[in-house]
C-alpha cells in the first residue's frame, strides 16, 4: 500500500470539497429546522443558497475538475455510459463520470429552485400561500430523492472501481490514473 499522496493525483480542490459538505450539511440542517421557532431555518436556507451560488461560479472560473465544461458530457456519451454502468462495464472517470456530472447539475438545481422557494415564502406576497409552500415541500422531498441516487452512484462507482469516494471528497486526491481511465 502506497503512503497517503503516493500514487495519487489532486482532483478536488479544497473550495469544492468545503462547498460539497457545507451544502450536504446546510441541507440536513435546514431541513431539521424546518419546524422550529426562530429564523434558524430561514437562515440555514440562505447560508445553502450561498453556497450553491458560490459553487456555481466556481462551475466556470475553478480548478479544472470543478469545471462544468470537465464534467458535463453530451447525452448520448452520458446514454452510453449509463449502459455501461447497469452492466458494471463503465470506465473509470478521474473527476465525475458522466451520471455524476449530470448529478451535480441536477443537485445544484434542485437545491437552487428549493431556495429560492422557501425565499417566496418569506416575502408578503407569497407568505401562507398553499401552493408556494407544497412547491417548498416537494422540492425539498424530490432533492431528498436526488440526494439517494447520488449516494446510490457513489457507492456502485466505490465497489465497482475499488475506489473510496467518501474518502476522495474529504482529501481531494485519487488513484492515478491507469491506461482505461477516462480524465
Amino acid at each position: 500500500m502506497n503512503p497517503p499522496g503516493v500514487g495519487q493525483v489532486r482532483v478536488w480542490d479544497r473550495l469544492v470539497r468545503t462547498l460539497h459538505w457545507l451544502l450536504a450539511t446546510g441541507f440536513f440542517a435546514a431541513y431539521f429546522t424546518r419546524h422550529a421557532s426562530g429564523a434558524m431555518h430561514e437562515w440555514l436556507g440562505y447560508g445553502v443558497l450561498a453556497v450553491v451560488g458560490i459553487r456555481l461560479i466556481w462551475g466556470f472560473a475553478g480548478t479544472r475538475y470543478a469545471r462544468f465544461s470537465q464534467f458535463i458530457r453530451s447525452p448520448a456519451k452520458t446514454l452510453s455510459y449509463s449502459r455501461k454502468w447497469l452492466t458494471s462495464t463503465a470506465p473509470r472517470f478521474i473527476g465525475h463520470n458522466p451520471l455524476g456530472g449530470w448529478m451535480t447539475v441536477c443537485l445544484l438545481l434542485g437545491v437552487l429552485a428549493t431556495c429560492i422557494s422557501g425565499w417566496l415564502y418569506t416575502t408578503d406576497r407569497y407568505w401562507g400561500v398553499e401552493w408556494v409552500e407544497n412547491l417548498h415541500e416537494t422540492l425539498t422531498w424530490a432533492c431528498f430523492g436526488l440526494i439517494a441516487l447520488h449516494l446510490a452512484g457513489v457507492i456502485h462507482a466505490s465497489w465497482h472501481h475499488r475506489e473510496n469516494l467518501v474518502a476522495a471528497m474529504l482529501h481531494g486526491r485519487k488513484r492515478e490514473p491507469a491506461g482505461t481511465d477516462v480524465d
